[in-house]
C-alpha cells in the first residue's frame, strides 16, 4: 500500500505490513471471512495467465488502498494442497509413520512457508533497497514495497510450481524414475520449467507495482537455470531421482 504522510515524513511500508498481521491471522480462524472462490480463481489465472492475475493486483489497491491481500485463504490452501500432496508421496515411497509425519510437516513449514518467508524477505529487502524510483518532485509520497506482498509475490509463484513438481511429476514417476536418458531429460525439463516459471511470476509481481524499476533482475535466474539445463542433460542427472532420494532415500 501507500503509506500516509505522518508530520511530514513518509510510514514505511514494514511498518503498514505488521499492522495487517492481526487481522490476517483472525481471519485463518474464521474459514467464513475467506473469500474461496476468488482465491481459486486467482489460481487459475496464474497458471494460464497471469497478467491478468496482476491486473488485480491493481484492482485490489485502488479499492482496499494496499497492495498486500487482507484474506489469507491463498496461503492456507496451499498448505492444504501440500500437506495433501506430500502424503501422496509418503503413501507411495514412505515406509514408516513417523517419517511421513516428518516429511509432510516439512513439506508444509519448510519448503512452502520457511523457504517462501526467505524468499520474500530477499526480495522485499532488494526492492525497496534497490530497485525504487527516485522521487524528483519533494512533495511526491515515498512509496516501499510491503513485506507481505513480497510474501503474496511468492505464494502466487509457488502454486504453479506446486502442480508442476508435485502434482505433475507424481502422476509422472513411474516414467521420471526410470534409470534412463529419456527420463532423464522429462525430469529436468520439468524441473526447469517450474523453476523458470516461478522466477518469471516473481518478476510480474514486482513490475506491477509502478514506483519499481528495473525489475528484470527477478528474471536473472531463469538464465541461470536454462544454462544448467545442458549440463544436467549431458550428465544424465535426474532431478527427480535426486529430489525423491532426499526425502524418501
Amino acid at each position: 500500500m501507500l503509506p500516509t504522510t505522518v508530520n511530514g515524513t513518509a510510514r514505511r511500508g514494514p511498518h503498514r505490513s505488521t499492522s495487517l498481521l492481526p487481522t490476517y491471522l483472525r481471519r485463518i480462524i474464521k474459514p467464513k471471512q475467506m473469500d474461496l472462490e476468488y482465491t481459486f480463481w486467482l489460481m487459475l489465472q496464474l497458471c494460464i495467465s497471469p497478467k491478468t492475475a496482476y491486473r488485480h493486483t491493481s484492482y485490489h489497491k485502488q479499492t482496499k488502498n494496499q497492495w498486500a491481500r487482507d484474506d489469507p485463504a491463498f496461503v492456507v490452501i496451499c498448505c492444504v494442497l501440500v500437506a495433501t500432496a506430500a502424503t501422496a508421496y509418503c503413501v507411495t515411497f514412505s515406509d514408516g509413520l513417523w517419517h511421513s509425519v516428518l516429511t509432510v510437516a516439512s513439506a508444509v513449514l519448510v519448503d512452502f512457508l520457511l523457504v517462501g518467508w526467505a524468499i520474500a524477505t530477499a526480495g522485499w529487502f532488494l526492492a525497496n533497497r534497490f530497485l525504487r524510483k527516485k522521487n524528483v518532485h519533494s512533495h511526491a509520497i515515498e512509496q516501499h514495497v510491503e513485506w507481505m506482498y513480497a510474501f503474496d509475490v511468492h505464494c502466487n509463484s509457488y502454486f504453479p510450481l506446486f502442480i508442476l513438481l508435485y502434482v505433475v511429476q507424481f502422476l509422472l514417476s513411474p516414467l521420471l524414475l526410470w534409470r534412463s536418458f529419456v527420463s532423464a531429460v522429462l525430469s529436468n525439463a520439468l524441473y526447469a520449467i517450474a523453476l523458470a516459471y516461478y522466477h518469471y511470476l516473481n518478476f510480474l509481481g514486482y513490475s506491477a507495482l509502478p514506483f519499481l524499476e528495473h525489475t528484470e533482475v527477478f528474471l536473472w535466474p531463469v538464465a541461470g537455470i536454462l544454462l544448467a539445463l545442458p549440463f544436467a542433460v549431458l550428465s544424465s542427472f535426474n532431478a527427480t531421482r535426486f529430489t525423491l532420494s532426499i526425502y524418501f532415500g
